[in-house]
């Protein structure tokens, strides 16, 4: 029998209305024996080589076999292909995560280098006494005064902008390690950090920043935020001026109709953005002192997940217990709900006796969710 036939859909209709008619799988399988019966010679047997018609024992049994297990074929490679492309984009959608999340370079290894190459500097120009000998005078002379060089750095911040941006995120991260330890305890800061003027914490999809206001700013009014899907802005007023209390780009972009912004009364504002890609971010603004993202919690919420990924996973799990358990599965359960239909139907040889599953033996691509 050629695939194109064996899965035409010709006499659906047909079929449909016989089906709709009769109510169940179990009377619909009866009419179409009983149509063989009595329209056919499916169930006449050959017992003389003089017979005409009908078939050899035991050839119509195989018959129906032979077409069940071909069906039944097709139902389990169905069943198999969507757990697969299930699993296929769970798999996907875990990749991008880990790549988004993937750390880029931050200014403290710059200063690793930068100080590594500034130390090979030095050795090459102590091969050279005669010019070497006032550079290495003043570098031996800077480590003992640490205020000195902090402020010389703060002075000449126009010209070295990188080792001075680094300067700080080096003094804050003096155990990194341990400050997400105490980030991941506060849930203010869950997932995220707290800095100078604010605490940020998220999940997969959104982020939630407070900013801490004066004990004064009761009222909407006396709050000015600018959301942008690349920047974002907080101040207040005071007198006829602004204070700003945040202020830079975003590391990645937000989805502003989703974003929101409220004044909780003397404490914060409290700001909920909606991120566009789903991924961890280490920062909030720009420039700003990354977290390790391998430190967070980064299990998914099952709120993140889509609705057909969250029914062949839930099925997945119900079957793995199950199974442990040595009780049915959902294929076997869903198969003996029909079966047990059929089994009380009148005109069913089984009817008023008591249904036992165990007399089926149901594959997996029996039936198809």
């Amino acid at each position: 029998m050629s695939s194109n036939v064996l899965m035409t859909d010709l006499y659906d209709p047909a079929l449909l209305g016989i089906l709709q008619h009769v109510g169940d799988i179990q009377n619909f399988l009866q009419v179409y024996f009983g149509f063989l019966y009595r329209k056919t010679d499916f169930y006449r047997l050959l017992t003389s080589p003089t017979d005409k018609m009908g078939f050899p024992p035991g050839i119509a049994e195989k018959m129906v076999l032979k077409t069940f297990k071909a069906f039944e074929r097709v139902a389990l490679q169905d069943h198999e292909r969507s757990v697969r492309e299930a699993e296929e984009r769970l798999r996907r959608q875990q990749q991008e995560e880990e790549r988004r999340a993937a750390p880029p370079a931050v200014g403290e290894e710059e200063v690793v280098v930068e100080v590594e190459s500034t130390a090979e500097e030095s050795e090459l120009e102590q091969e050279k006494p005669v010019q070497a000998e006032p550079q290495s005078h003043s570098q031996s002379e800077q480590p003992p005064n640490p205020a000195a060089s902090a402020s010389s750095d703060h002075d000449t911040s126009g010209t070295q902008g990188g080792a001075v941006s680094s300067q700080p995120l080096k003094a804050e991260a003096a155990n990194p390690e341990q400050d997400q330890e105490l980030f991941q305890a506060n849930p203010d800061s869950y997932n995220g950090a707290v800095r100078e003027n604010y605490t940020w914490s998220q999940d997969y999809t959104d982020l939630e920043i407070r900013v801490p206001v004066p004990k004064d700013v009761v009222k909407g009014r006396q709050v000015l935020v600018d959301i942008q899907s690349v920047s974002l802005r907080v101040a207040v007023l005071e007198g006829g001026s602004e204070r700003v209390l945040m202020d830079g780009r975003l590391t990645h972009r937000i989805n502003t109709e989703n974003s929101l912004w409220s004044l909780v009364p003397a404490e914060c504002v409290l700001l909920s953005l909606s991120k566009v890609g789903e991924c961890w971010w280490q920062a909030v603004l720009e420039g700003e002192q990354a977290i390790d993202v391998n430190k967070i919690n980064r299990e998914r919420s099952v709120a993140t997940v889509d609705e057909e990924e969250h029914a062949v996973l839930d099925r997945l799990t119900f079957d793995y217990q199950r199974k442990l358990q040595g009780k049915p599965q959902s294929h076997e359960l869903k198969v003996h709900e029909m079966l047990q239909k059929g089994w009380d139907a009148e005109g069913s040889p089984f009817k008023g006796q008591q249904f036992d599953p165990a007399m089926f033996d149901i594959p997996p691509g029996a039936v198809q969710f």
